[in-house]
């Protein structure tokens, strides 16, 4: 069963969006706790993909100790068609916006943190640094906050990689986002070969560290053609997957092709429990960020060696 698009003239290319399933239920996030996080964000000139990208789990992650911070500002390298965050040609790097971040972790007292950025495919290194620096100011100032980065491709670069692992955070995310056969419509600066070097480099710098991607559902792929990402996905040591609806931010960006069902979503975690990812996360609604937490109580070595 799947919702139908309504033409507004068959005569014409002119349609409106996909009407959008039962099951997807967007909430506006609200509550005394995530006021208090919206509040302090300004006040600290801190920018969050929570908010960037208009995560329908907001309210709730934030509510429950976990909150993604981006990184670098708020304008990226690159032109993905998915996503809501601006492009263009970014401000110099800001070395003391790990310092601002790291005091915010410690105000907020989150349980877990998720550090991401924009791509700043205008510095060799990526940006790197600025994530080993926070990495490690958290570590001196909050500690028992596990964390989490989702990083950046470096194009490959096995070096740029190298200087965020060696922080050591407990998860190491990098997502996938579709198939190789959309790779150049979705995200046309990327490459899938510069995902499989990230994913598979940083298991073999530090085999302790878990492992994250993540896919979208809803572009124009094939069940066929997810579980091949999937089964690629294993191949390279990734240990925690998730998968999630793709929802278009607006008309400019890439529309949706079709929505998945309940059944399918569940279909996909048994498949992938079941080639031997140890987390799978498999609902129309999950992002990346989502139940980050608990992943990391449940599987990091990495926060146990640290905090006991």
């Amino acid at each position: 069963m799947q919702p139908t698009r309504d033409r507004v003239n068959p005569e014409t290319t002119d349609t409106t969006p996909l009407r959008r399933p039962p099951w997807i239920r967007v909430r506006a996030p609200s509550g005394e706790t995530y006021e208090k996080l919206q509040t302090l964000m300004r006040q600290k000139a801190l920018h969050t993909v929570c908010e960037e990208a208009g995560c329908p789990n907001m309210g709730e992650c934030w509510g429950s100790g976990t909150a993604t911070f981006l990184m670098m500002g708020d304008v990226c390298t690159r032109t993905c068609g998915f996503c809501d965050i601006k492009h263009g040609r970014p401000a110099v790097l800001d070395f003391l916006e790990p310092e601002r971040v790291a005091q915010s972790v410690k105000a907020m007292n989150l349980k877990h943190a998720v550090i991401t950025s924009v791509n700043r495919d205008d510095r060799r290194d990526g940006g790197a640094p600025i994530f080993a620096m926070l990495i490690h100011r958290i570590r001196e100032i909050h500690p028992g906050c596990s964390i989490e980065v989702l990083i950046p491709d470096f194009k490959g670069s096995v070096e740029a990689l190298r200087i965020v692992v060696a922080a050591r955070p407990e998860i190491l995310n990098h997502n996938v986002e579709t198939v190789p056969r959309l790779f150049k419509k979705v995200q046309p600066q990327d490459r899938y070969e510069w995902a499989q070097a990230t994913l598979s480099n940083a298991k073999r710098i530090d085999p302790d560290v878990l492992t994250k991607s993540g896919i979208m559902l809803g572009l124009g792929e094939t069940m066929d053609e997810v579980k091949e990402v999937m089964r690629d996905l294993r191949s390279w040591g990734v240990d925690i997957l998730t998968i999630g609806q793709y929802l278009q931010p607006s008309r400019k960006h890439l529309p949706i092709d079709r929505y998945y069902t309940l059944e399918e979503f569940a279909e996909l975690k048994e498949f992938g429990l079941g080639i031997g990812f140890k987390w799978v996360e498999s609902a129309p609604l999950v992002r990346s960020s989502y139940h980050a937490g608990e992943q990391v109580r449940a599987l990091s070595t990495v926060h146990k060696n640290l905090y006991g």
